[in-house]
Order: C-alpha cells, then sequence, then structure tokens
C-alpha cells in the first residue's frame, strides 16, 4: 500500500508546485483542483502500467486520507464567523444550500434523467463548497470516482467564471448592491472557497471579508446536509436502488461529526487567544495544520483522479454540464434577488 501512497504523494507535490506559479495564483486556483487534473492525466496515459499492488495505497488515499483532511478543513472554520454576518447572511446561505441541492437532484434525476450520484454530487458542490462538498458527499455515498471527477469539472468551470464576472458586474454599477449586499451574494453563490477569495479581493477588503465569512457559514452547512445525505442513501439501499451498503442501514458520516468537532476546537482557540491566554493554538500552528490538510486533500483529489478515464466521461454524458449551467444560472439570479431583498429586510 505505501508505494501507492508515494505514488499519489509526489502527484500532490506536483500539484503544489505547478499551483505557485503567477498564472494559477492569479485564477486562485487552488492545488486540489489542479490535483485532479493530474490524476485524470495519469489515468489517461499510465495508469494501466501501474503495478496491481499500489491499487490499495491509491484506494486508502481516495478514501480514509479524504475523510481525515476533511475532519481538518474545520480548523478553517469558526462559530464566531457566524455572529459576524448575523441572521441575513445565514438565511440566505440556508436558502441557496437547500433549494440548490434539492432543486438539483429533482431537476437532473427526473427533469434531465441523469444519474441519481452525479445529480446529487453534481447540486451539492454547487450549493455548498465546490470540491470540498463534493468530496464529502462522495465518502458518504460511497460512489465511483469518475463521478466524482464529473462533478468536480462542473464546479471548477463555472465557479471560475463566476470569479470573473462578479468583480466586473459590481465595478461596472451592473448589480445594485451596497458592499454588505454584495458580500452576501458573492459569499452565498460563488462556488470554491478559492473562488470567494479571488473575486472578493476584486472588490475590496470589506466586501472580502463579508464574502469570505458567509462562504464559510455555507461550509459549515455541509455537516448537516451529510447527514441527511446518510439517511437518503440508507433510504434508496432498502429500496434496492442499486446503492452499495447493508440495506436499510444509516451511512452516517462520522467525519462530519469530527468536522464539527474541530470547528469547535478552533473556535475555543480563536476566544482563548482573544483573551490573550496562552491556552489557545498560535495562528501559525493552524496554518501549518491547514497547509498539511490543503495537501491530504490534494492527495485524495489525484486518487479521485487517477480513478477516472476519458471513457468515463464520456459514459457521463453533457447532462451533468447542462444540470451545473441550470444551477448556475439559478446562483446568480435567485441569489442576486435573495441578496439584493431578503437580506435587507432581515437587517
Amino acid at each position: 500500500m505505501l508505494h501507492g501512497v508515494l505514488l499519489i504523494g509526489l502527484f500532490a507535490c506536483a500539484a503544489f508546485y505547478i499551483g505557485s506559479a503567477k498564472v494559477f495564483v492569479d485564477l486562485s486556483l487552488s492545488p486540489m483542483i489542479i490535483g485532479i487534473v493530474l490524476g485524470m492525466l495519469y489515468a489517461n496515459s499510465l495508469r494501466n502500467h501501474l503495478p496491481e499492488t499500489w491499487v490499495p495505497g491509491i484506494q486508502f488515499c481516495s478514501k480514509r486520507l479524504l475523510r481525515t483532511g476533511i475532519i481538518f478543513y474545520g480548523f478553517r472554520l469558526t462559530f464566531q464567523d457566524i455572529a459576524a454576518v448575523g441572521i441575513p447572511g445565514i438565511t440566505v446561505d440556508a436558502i441557496i444550500v437547500a433549494s440548490t441541492v434539492i432543486g438539483g437532484y429533482l431537476i437532473g434525476s427526473r427533469l434531465l434523467k441523469m444519474d441519481r450520484d452525479t445529480a446529487m454530487l453534481t447540486s451539492i458542490g454547487s450549493g455548498i463548497c465546490g470540491a470540498a462538498a463534493v468530496l464529502g458527499a462522495e465518502a458518504t455515498m460511497r460512489t465511483k470516482p469518475y463521478k466524482t471527477a464529473v462533478a468536480v469539472a462542473t464546479v471548477v468551470i463555472f465557479g471560475t467564471i463566476s470569479m470573473f464576472i462578479y468583480p466586473i458586474a459590481y465595478r461596472t454599477g451592473l448589480l445594485d448592491l451596497d458592499p454588505q449586499q454584495m458580500g452576501i451574494y458573492g459569499g452565498s453563490t460563488l462556488h470554491e472557497v478559492a473562488h470567494a477569495v479571488g473575486a472578493g479581493n476584486a472588490m475590496g477588503d470589506e466586501i472580502a471579508a463579508t464574502t469570505v465569512i458567509v462562504k464559510m457559514i455555507r461550509v459549515m452547512m455541509l455537516v448537516p446536509v451529510l447527514l441527511i445525505l446518510g439517511i437518503w442513501v440508507a433510504r434508496r439501499s432498502h429500496c434496492g436502488d442499486g446503492v452499495q451498503g447493508e440495506k436499510g442501514r444509516v451511512a452516517i458520516p462520522w467525519f462530519a461529526f469530527g468536522f464539527l468537532l474541530v470547528i469547535a476546537l478552533n473556535s475555543l482557540s480563536v476566544w482563548l487567544n482573544t483573551l490573550q491566554t496562552p491556552m489557545g493554538l498560535p495562528a501559525a500552528v493552524v496554518d501549518v495544520i491547514n497547509y498539511i490538510d490543503t495537501f491530504m486533500l490534494t492527495m485524495a483529489m489525484v486518487a479521485l483522479g487517477a480513478e477516472t478515464s476519458i471513457d468515463k466521461f464520456r459514459k457521463a454524458g453533457a447532462k451533468p454540464f447542462v444540470l451545473a449551467f441550470i444551477i448556475y444560472v439559478w446562483l446568480l439570479g435567485g441569489g442576486y434577488l435573495l441578496a439584493r431583498y431578503l437580506a435587507p429586510a432581515l437587517l
């Protein structure tokens, strides 16, 4: 297994090195996104020459290492972030997440007649926090890796487009929003955390702060979504819908509780630091933890990409991208209306 883990680790190192190039930094493309691309390139070139004894190491990275990475992702979040934006940001986030996940799944599975797992992964990725949400859902649903890769691809495409559109629309006055409303709009609708950071910084420090906080609240909503998803998976299994695992058994995503616990610990640490006590974690230590966590998630993305060939993309077809576009239109239009009219009413 060690050989497979080391191979994925080398690809993750390459993703970090490539991601440090100025062009990728300017585009706010995280090593995770570059990692899944490298994994897919490998899957469609040298994958067949890999010794079978290395496969367990790759599967370890795409499953157990993935769950560990999601848990430590909580060091990026605090409960203090929720208090900073108040009821308007939380309410808009909740509406966006619920409507995007449920509506996206129904449109994909019933209207477009596409694979249900892919429809759910695509909806969760667009509705919550991009690739990290897709990874969390994949760990709960235990879907095939190529479905995860397809969902991540849709997030990358439309999230990157938004990162450029939002600052231009705001600077030109196309969006009739004040800085706080714009921050809520961006944070509640941009796909990736990196996209929220990139777009927010392009619009000014005040908007950037609100955008990132609102985005992080959306990330926190991954926990209840995964719990509900586990119950949904169990019901599908009970109905004989082709889901892996024991029939009727709820697939409780225990790593989601670990994720929530880490958020609580980080919140406590931040509070202790504000009291100037030596008990809180130093910011430098948290930065190191986040760096290691990003590396683990990058390894997981590489491993998922290594199981994704072009043939599997062809098998998925164009429907996931059609669904992602429909969700994208909703995020642009629906998110704007919520930020413009609902958020001020809740202040």
